[in-house]
């Protein structure tokens, strides 16, 4: 199943230790650049984040960041520095005995000292884990959708396919007749110069189909076609760049029959072949 480049997912999970919400957008881009936002206390989680992205990706631009909220009602414990207390209850007792104050310290006192309480910190390699377990969650969704959104994809380049192929019969249907008029065309005008000559007739109506002959170019268009619908049922692969070439190849193709048209139709059908081309073009742009 092809993907798009363009998606967006959104996970909010709570944890006993706080809340942990994963944002991850992606857009249009020619190769892979990944872009990682996270809290500093969370920096050393981005190598994992990165290596993730590339197992699952192949093309687009990535923005992730990661919000977190700490749940201060759970964390809230208030730890004790023994060392400090120990060493600021032995500089009051230095204290004490040069100013002879024997009064002891209030414990509130102490407890205001810098240091001495610290509120319990969270260890990021004990949740880490979960974080990225959460991201790969959010990573999961971001794959659905880009999936979704290319199977849409898919479809309207398969009809704007159809469209070109029913283009190309017309063609093929009408450039009999077409040469036909521009037979009787020739003919009338010759005839009201000089007497015909057959001959020359005929050389003339050879040069006229030769410069309209665009069999090669349909012929091409078909083949760049069948190779289009067929790259679209690959699984798992990253194919927008090939139906890039092969876009341009079509466009290609359709400037030269518009340049050997010397018909009305023909030029007619020619624009309609570069508008369905155009519109297949803007669509393989969101492929991966």
């Amino acid at each position: 199943m092809i993907s798009s480049m363009t998606a967006f997912a959104r996970i909010d999970v709570p944890e006993n230790w706080g809340q942990v919400c994963w944002e991850l957008r992606s857009v249009n881009h020619r190769y892979l650049d990944i872009s990682v936002r996270l809290p500093e206390n969370f920096r050393r989680l981005e190598v994992t984040i990165r290596e993730h992205i590339q197992q699952q990706l192949k093309r687009g631009k990535i923005d992730c960041s990661l919000y977190f909220q700490k749940n201060d009602s759970n964390n809230a414990q208030l730890e004790i520095n023994p060392e400090i207390v120990q060493e600021l209850w032995q500089a009051i007792q230095q204290i004490n005995s040069i100013t002879g104050n024997t009064k002891p310290p209030n414990s509130m006192e102490i407890l205001r000292w810098q240091d001495v309480l610290a509120t319990k910190t969270l260890d990021i390699e004990e949740i880490g884990e979960t974080v990225i377990k959460h991201f790969d969650t959010a990573l999961t969704e971001l794959l659905r959708q880009r999936e979704r959104e290319g199977a849409q994809l898919a479809t309207l380049i398969e009809q704007r396919c159809t469209a070109i192929f029913a283009e190309i019969e017309q063609i093929r249907q009408e450039l009999p007749t077409i040469l036909q008029e521009q037979r009787q065309r020739l003919e009338n005008r010759l005839a009201e110069l000089v007497e015909l000559n057959p001959e020359r007739v005929e050389q003339e109506i050879v040069i006229i189909a030769q410069k309209m002959d665009v069999a090669e170019e349909l012929d091409r268009m078909e083949t760049h076609l069948a190779e289009i619908k067929k790259i679209l049922n690959k699984k798992n692969q990253a194919i927008g760049r090939r139906l890039d070439f092969l876009v341009q190849e079509l466009h290609r193709e359709a400037n030269t029959l518009g340049a050997k048209s010397n018909h009305i139709n023909t030029s007619h059908h020619s624009v309609e072949l570069k508008v369905l081309i155009d519109q297949i073009r803007e669509q393989t742009q969101n492929i991966e």
